[in-house]
């Protein structure tokens, strides 16, 4: 809060208590006193720490924003943080009974794995509960269950989309003339977890419905992998035009990048699933990152408004920004906002969450549209496999495709968006 926001409101909310009755003062200091999102987000968690440390530095710069211009409702917005592990369905709970504890009027979140978890854990409560969590369990539970979840908003599309989405870019590529495959094979090498999963069997349904590409071979590999060698050999031996690493994990991803550089297979595209996007993966493979394609389902936009929050993101906070949870965080503050001054009052629940599902919000990251059973945003480009997709990128947010040039990441896909084009990677001759 600034000292400019806090001299003025405390000079206000003085001379307004003292001049009231006393059988006043209690409804006055409740509509007073500051509005809090909770944000469980780590920032010590072995997995997760990344992204989540974006979301907060998100968060807190739209927090800065929002009471420098005076607030929500004349009111103090706050943020309460609280460190969890993302990858334990008992520590979820724990940072969702956190969150409750302390009466937060929304919460603020990046991701949980499994999600359903600190879903159930404020099932009671219902505060807004605005999540990252691409997975699409979570929005199927909402569907099947609005009664118990309906204050739950996966504002970004689902894992599925990943899947469903990448032979559309494989076939954009070749298009654009930059690769040519030197055959149709593709091999994916898929980690364990159940997002890692539903991303390659969605991938392998949508290869085999397009028709243009066949999955020859898939790779299994365990989080936290430990010889990346072993792995690079099976990619020899297949000699697929496409490589999908299907693991979100940045530093292992890096490690990956480092020793198919050393070993590389020639002329073909490699796509290393979301973790480059987070900036650990440019800090350890600096220029042996040159090359590689990953993609997101939500992510600031280079367009004005992407440019915009990015020039001031990174002048608060320098070095490598990363793309995804940074924008999220900002936007998620926003339109907690816009529904608060919409309702009039935080703590009319059910209000704000009807107002956050049937008021779309454009923000740093796409167009927020959740008025649909899912309460999932709407996908951008349409690949065709669900009821959430949308032809125009007005209507929904967009997932993009990056590739990594000159240690900087570049959206190539889709048009709409795009800011360069798919350049030759340094193993291609």
């Amino acid at each position: 809060m600034t000292t400019k926001f806090t001299r003025r409101t405390v000079a206000a909310g003085l001379g307004a208590a003292l001049a009231m009755p006393w059988v006043t003062r209690r409804a006055f200091a409740a509509s007073t006193k500051p509005i809090v999102i909770g944000v469980p987000a780590t920032s010590t968690a072995a997995v997760g720490a990344a992204d989540h440390g974006d979301h907060i530095n998100g968060t807190n710069l739209a927090v800065d924003e929002i009471n420098k211009s005076g607030g929500v409702l004349g009111r103090e917005l706050k943020a309460l943080f609280i460190d969890f592990d993302p990858l334990s369905p008992e520590s979820s709970k724990q940072a969702i009974a956190q969150c409750i504890d302390a009466q937060v009027d929304a919460i603020s979140n990046p991701y949980m794995l499994p999600p359903i978890p600190a879903m159930d854990a404020s099932s009671q409560y219902k505060c807004p509960y605005l999540h990252g969590s691409a997975n699409r369990v979570s929005s199927e539970a909402v569907k099947a269950n609005p009664g118990k979840y309906g204050h739950v908003f996966l504002a970004t599309s689902a894992e599925v989309d990943y899947g469903w989405t990448f032979p559309l870019w494989l076939e954009h590529a070749e298009k654009q003339g930059a690769w040519k495959p030197k055959n149709r094979k593709v091999h994916i090498v898929q980690e364990q977890i159940a997002y890692c999963q539903t991303i390659s069997k969605t991938a392998q349904e949508a290869i085999k419905k397009r028709g243009k590409f066949e999955v020859a071979r898939i790779t299994d590999i365990q989080y936290p992998v430990q010889d990346w060698s072993n792995v690079v050999r099976q990619l020899k031996e297949t000699d697929a035009s496409v490589i999908m690493i299907d693991h979100f994990i940045a530093a292992e991803l890096a490690a990956f990048a480092k020793e198919f550089i050393a070993n590389p297979v020639p002329n073909s595209l490699v796509y290393l699933q979301y973790g480059p996007s987070q900036p650990e993966f440019l800090t350890l493979t600096k220029a042996a990152g040159n090359g590689f394609c990953w993609s997101t389902v939500t992510g600031v936009y280079d367009d004005e408004t992407g440019r915009a929050f990015r020039a001031k993101y990174k002048k608060r906070f320098p070095g490598v920004m990363g793309l995804v949870y940074t924008g999220f965080g900002y936007d998620m503050a926003y339109v907690l906002k816009r529904a608060w001054e919409g309702v009039g009052d935080p703590r009319k629940f059910k209000e704000v969450v009807n107002w956050i599902r049937t008021n779309p919000v454009r923000g740093v990251c796409g167009y927020y549209d959740m008025n649909n059973p899912y309460q999932e945003t709407r996908h951008f480009p349409d690949n065709g496999f669900d009821s959430l997709q949308v032809a125009e990128i007005g209507k929904g947010q967009s997932q993009y495709y990056c590739q990594i040039q000159d240690q900087e990441h570049k959206i190539i896909f889709p048009n709409e968006i795009a800011e360069a084009k798919l350049t030759p990677a340094p193993w291609w001759k």
